[in-house]
């Protein structure tokens, strides 16, 4: 299934920027780098540049760290007859099969040094030499690279050449992790469900209420869109024409846990039930849920102010009332729930006027 499309919708600021900065490096043959943390769609932002570009050519991806090293240099550049064993026929590298084009070479940062030194002489040259041959192969194209890791820590530490750093770092992307642009996620789970329907592979599309979207906007996302898609993949599997609210979310969706038929029994009469309407303390904690700190990034590109010291005051008084509660009133274990020290706990207790829940 091909959503890659959907994973640059939004309309953060960092989102924003980025769709940007692709406008501007597409139509140019300069270098671009793609950097940002596995998941956040580096690959995508490579097929947004070579889409947008003038380039009649193919888009041709390497995967750095996929391939072994000894067969790197070959599935780079390509190989003559009888270049080592096996070699029995002449195969053109991905260098020449992207003439015309763009190459993206992701995860660039576990190339070997070795290779690096190659890399770096067909940028500077515009030429290639297979492997086991002495001719000079020119090339014609558009190359991107992409990393999560740190390239200049690498640097430091011998890994990666400095020369070949100054390079490709021409024109940097910087993608944001999903955390960062948190504020898009609503509107990312309705591009992928639609993706996926349209794809008709699924018995019926999943409803997501409020909460969930709640659910779906704090929780932090180590593995960002990817791991997003993942989720509503998931979703689409589990609860197929149902609804689904931040409990689903919270126990089967982000932790998966294939549901029992009496939990959507449960469901079912809670539902239905004539119950009592939920407290105010309740419909405060769905309204407010506890934010990733980077979702803060985006803040003031939709408010204008905050009182730093209020917010971060309210927030502590929720995370040692809900360690309270989970550890059934014993300070100690709470106190180890939190990282702090038993007595360090006692204090903020008293300072903020918290009592232990009452079983």
């Amino acid at each position: 299934m091909n959503v890659g499309k959907d994973e640059l919708v939004g309309q953060s600021a960092a989102m924003r920027d980025v769709r940007r900065l692709i406008e501007i490096a597409a139509p140019a043959k300069t270098t671009v780098l793609v950097l940002g943390e596995t998941g956040t769609g580096k690959e995508l932002v490579a097929r947004s540049v070579h889409a947008q570009s003038a380039r009649k050519g193919g888009l041709v991806s390497v995967n750095c760290s996929a391939i072994p090293a000894d067969l790197l240099e070959s599935e780079l550049f390509g190989y003559e007859k009888g270049a080592f064993t096996g070699a029995e026929k002449t195969r053109h590298g991905r260098f020449e099969m992207a003439s015309g084009g763009t190459l993206f070479l992701d995860e660039i940062g576990d190339m070997p040094l070795p290779l690096q030194a190659k890399l770096l002489r067909a940028i500077e040259t515009k030429h290639i030499q297979r492997v086991g041959g002495g001719k000079d192969i020119p090339i014609d194209l558009r190359l991107v690279c992409a990393t999560h890791q740190n390239i200049e820590a690498d640097i430091e530490a011998g890994k990666f050449r400095a020369d070949l750093y100054y390079r490709i770092n021409v024109f940097p992307i910087k993608l944001p992790t999903l955390a960062e642009r948190s504020v898009d996620i609503p509107q990312i789970i309705t591009a992928l469900c639609r993706a996926i329907e349209a794809q008709g592979e699924v018995a019926g599309m999943p409803q997501f209420d409020e909460t969930a979207m709640q659910e779906f906007t704090r929780y932090p996302w180590p593995g960002n869109v990817r791991e997003l898609r993942n989720v509503i993949e998931r979703a689409c599997l589990l609860f197929p024409d149902k609804a689904i609210d931040g409990k689903k979310v919270r126990e089967h969706l982000v932790r998966l846990r294939a549901p029992e038929v009496s939990e959507e029994q449960d469901a079912l009469w809670a539902a239905t039930a004539d119950l009592d309407p939920p407290s105010d303390e309740t419909e405060t904690n769905a309204e407010m849920p506890l934010p990733h700190p980077s979702h803060y990034r985006d803040w003031f590109a939709y408010f204008d102010a905050i009182d730093v010291r209020r917010h971060l005051q309210e927030v502590e008084i929720v995370l040692i009332e809900a360690a309270l509660e989970k550890s059934n009133g014993m300070i100690s274990h709470a106190a180890d729930a939190l990282k702090l020290r038993r007595t360090t706990l006692i204090e903020k207790m008293k300072k903020f006027m918290i009592e232990k829940p009452v079983n």
